[in-house]
């Protein structure tokens, strides 16, 4: 069972910016991709960052050259650096896990609060 613990959650002015973390129960170097998802209030979850096991990033459009998604295989961390932050970017982030042969991830945080102010 891998465990995912969020932090670095807050509240910001637009502009401003924030670094997201997310401690694993397990070792990254296994074959494990790992994602950021966030929602809206009134909104459907969805992806905004990935990585998968060799580095390689992919990123939504709404957030691409703002955010950075990276992990540490020696911390078993997940990062989300998330600059110029615009109102629309609130909401609850949640840190995902999956083995990268699965479709779905199968594991998810207890998720971490953005609030970007105008």
């Amino acid at each position: 069972q891998v465990q995912l613990v969020e932090s670095g959650g807050g509240s910001v002015q637009a502009g401003g910016s924030l670094r997201l973390s997310c401690a694993a129960s397990v070792s990254f170097e296994y074959n494990y991709c790992m994602a950021w998802f966030r929602q809206a209030p009134g909104k459907e979850r969805e992806g905004v960052a990935f990585i998968v096991s060799d580095g390689s990033t992919n990123y939504a459009t709404s957030v691409k050259d703002r955010f950075t998604v990276s992990k540490d295989n020696a911390k078993n961390t997940l990062v989300l650096q998330m600059n110029n932050l615009k109102p629309e970017d609130t909401g609850m982030y949640y840190c995902a896990a999956k083995n990268c042969y699965r479709a779905q991830y199968d594991y998810w945080g207890q998720g971490t609060q953005v609030t970007v102010s105008s």
